[in-house]
């Protein structure tokens, strides 16, 4: 039996267990608050191996929320998040120092389109091919992917490149051994920064290194995930190399604005009207400055808005508001349905005119 999620609203999962996988990356276990491991048919959670979920934790009387990958496979009693620590990271310092074993948080339902499922290994020269590239906590989403093809016991070749700092700072060092061992069609390349005391080659990932450690590349299907410079520095190689971009996915939790801005678009925003954001539900009218973020402006007014990923990919945002009251740069998990509608993700979405929203 799959575990049951609530639509749009959260639940309750609760913590069963908690380990660091390097000096500063830890992996949590959740399972729901009624979990029975031994129990003959026990409840298991299903979603696409790739994907994420959105967690909400209490943090000095605030629910924060973020969206992380999941490491575990489909299938299980549990759901594996691995989590690295970021400077001056609420919620991820949180998870680390504070949360523990038994504490409960909330979850929205697994969600992304950077997914194993919807995009299977093409089939290229009569054999199905992958090559897995990441870099730090990037890792998560496709490790749960190489878990997942070589357990299903299909026919696909995995190659697996991982970049990190040593071999202490390499998330699932041990496991990914493990599977080289275990498994003949699991072929592992790490590049450290510093491989003293590994077999593991040393140097930073470029057109060289991809050309040397996967000299079929051109026969692969990539699915790649890390920080933002890295994958655009990772996909401008793989296109001076020829390779078909139409066999390349990657996953990104970059905003879709940058938090700076210019002199001139400074100026603009203080010339700009002041609009009104009305929010019936709640008895909320909002007086807020065009061009602002709607999400920027429904949080600070203290509505429970849930803004996770803030990249106009999770869906966690979805509002519904007054056609042509807002300009969207991303509409990912809306459906056509829902945009007809009136739809829009409040994180990727400026103010323009005067409007009202429905939250949820």
């Amino acid at each position: 039996m799959y575990f049951e999620w609530q639509g749009p609203n959260p639940v309750q999962l609760r913590c069963i267990d908690k380990y660091f996988e390097t000096p500063d990356t830890i992996s949590i276990k959740l399972a729901p608050l009624e979990c029975q491991p031994a129990a003959a048919n026990p409840v298991t959670f299903d979603f696409k191996p790739g994907q994420f979920i959105t967690i909400g934790v209490e943090i000095a009387q605030k629910i924060e929320y973020r969206a992380y990958s999941l490491s575990s496979v489909p299938e299980e009693s549990h759901l594996q998040l691995t989590i690295k620590r970021v400077e001056a990271g609420k919620v991820s310092n949180y998870l680390i120092d504070t949360f523990q074993v038994g504490d409960v948080l909330l979850a929205l339902a697994p969600n992304g389109e950077f997914n194993s499922i919807d995009h299977p290994p093409k089939l290229i020269n009569g054999k199905r091919k992958a090559l897995l590239i990441s870099a730090g906590c990037g890792i998560t989403p496709v490790y749960a992917m190489a878990k997942q093809w070589l357990e299903s016991q299909i026919d696909i070749d995995v190659h697996f490149l991982h970049v990190a700092k040593s071999a202490q700072h390499t998330i699932y060092f041990d496991a990914l051994e493990a599977l080289a061992v275990t498994h003949d069609s699991f072929q592992l390349s790490l590049l450290l920064k510093d491989a003293s005391g590994t077999a593991h080659p040393q140097g930073r990932l470029d057109k060289a290194w991809l050309e040397q450690l996967v000299p079929d590349l051109l026969e692969r299907t990539v699915y790649l995930c890390g920080p933002n410079q890295f994958m655009q520095d990772t996909r401008d190689n793989l296109q001076v190399l020829a390779f078909d971009m139409g066999n390349f996915f990657q996953e990104s939790f970059t905003p879709a604005k940058d938090a700076e801005m210019s002199s001139e678009e400074a100026e603009q925003q203080v010339n700009e009207k002041n609009v009104t954001v009305s929010v019936e539900a709640f008895g909320k009218e909002i007086v807020a400055q065009q061009g602002a973020v709607l999400a920027d402006t429904l949080e600070a007014a203290g509505l429970p808005l849930i803004v996770a990923c803030r990249s106009g990919i999770c869906g966690s945002c979805k509002c519904k508001v007054t056609p042509g009251s807002v300009n969207s740069t991303s509409h990912e998990t809306l459906t056509a349905d829902e945009i007809e509608q009136g739809y829009v993700l409040a994180c990727s979405s400026t103010i323009e005119n005067d409007l009202a929203v429905q939250i949820g």
